[in-house]
């Protein structure tokens, strides 16, 4: 329904209103309903593309315009562009039926895309089509849908740790729920699937790499190896070598250690920052293959 201005009887069609509550007040943004996500995603950079009428307002339809004292009170300091880019940014809006089914579709094609682009046959180290993927997602949700209640609570009592796939929402952004997938990909193979993996080099300091690891670096370590230990290992060799899947070589030349092996890619940071904080730019990690033996 167009909304009228009583000041200049502007007809605003195709309109959505973003509104934020800010201390005791709501203020209004009008907007162009197909631009205000494309304005989220970064899609679109022009503001002028996404607000159809310029100006803060109380109530829009009544065409009232929020006072430069309300503004300052509740943007202390803020332009007129930085609080209109508040409110597109953390306001709520609502969302029709069409442009929540295309906001769904698009964030389930970029979910899709990100496994399929960190997954492979374990045997032939081929990547997976999209198509394939999407179709071993859609098995795990409806695997899990088609259950009944108490069958749910049987395989929840026996799968306790397995992750579950219940399908893409519009709450949450696409790298997270990529990762999530991969795990759930993992956990119950619909397909033979394994991480793509890197193979990198460390090279160390023979006598950094027999010191005790510096309590920091401990903890940074718990976040990123896999499988290891709760106590972490006592030297730094140790907790390198903790990061490493499959140590291809590692050999000691004069007063420098270094191994090749492989690496998941998640990991890759983690080793980086550790080796970083405990040589302290005297020990490196260098990238030799960034997705061993994949064949597309």
């Amino acid at each position: 329904m167009p909304i009228n201005q009583p000041s200049n009887q502007i007809k605003l069609t195709n309109v959505t209103l973003v509104r934020m509550r800010k201390g005791k007040k709501r203020f209004e943004i009008a907007c162009y309903k197909n631009k205000i996500q494309d304005w989220k995603n970064k899609i679109e950079k022009d503001l002028d593309n996404v607000i159809q009428i310029e100006g803060v307002y109380l109530n829009v339809s009544k065409g009232q315009r929020a006072s430069k004292a309300d503004l300052e009170k509740a943007w202390p300091g803020k332009t007129n562009k930085e609080i209109v880019e508040d409110i597109l940014e953390h306001g709520e809006y609502q969302v029709g039926e069409k442009e929540r089914g295309a906001e769904l579709e698009r964030i389930k094609h970029e979910v899709i895309n990100i496994v399929a682009s960190k997954l492979v046959e374990p045997k032939s180290k081929r990547v997976y089509t999209t198509g394939l993927i999407e179709k071993s997602l859609d098995q795990l949700s409806q695997q899990y849908s088609g259950q009944q209640q108490g069958e749910k609570d049987a395989a929840e009592d026996k799968e306790k740790a397995l992750p579950k796939w219940r399908g893409v929402v519009a709450t949450k952004d696409a790298k997270s729920q990529a990762n999530h997938a991969i795990k759930c990909l993992m956990a119950h193979q619909p397909i033979p699937v394994t991480r793509i993996q890197m193979r990198l080099r460390i090279i160390c300091p023979t006598a950094i790499t027999k010191q005790t690891v510096k309590s920091a670096a401990k903890e940074e370590k718990g976040k990123g190896a896999v499988g290891e230990e709760q106590q972490a290992p006592k030297s730094v060799k140790e907790t390198l070598l903790s990061y490493v899947e499959i140590v291809e070589t590692e050999e000691t030349t004069g007063s420098e250690w270094e191994a090749v092996g492989l690496v998941e890619p998640g990991n890759y940071k983690h080793l980086n920052d550790f080796i970083e904080s405990q040589t302290k730019g005297r020990g490196r990690v260098e990238v030799l293959d960034q997705s061993v033996g994949v064949d597309v």
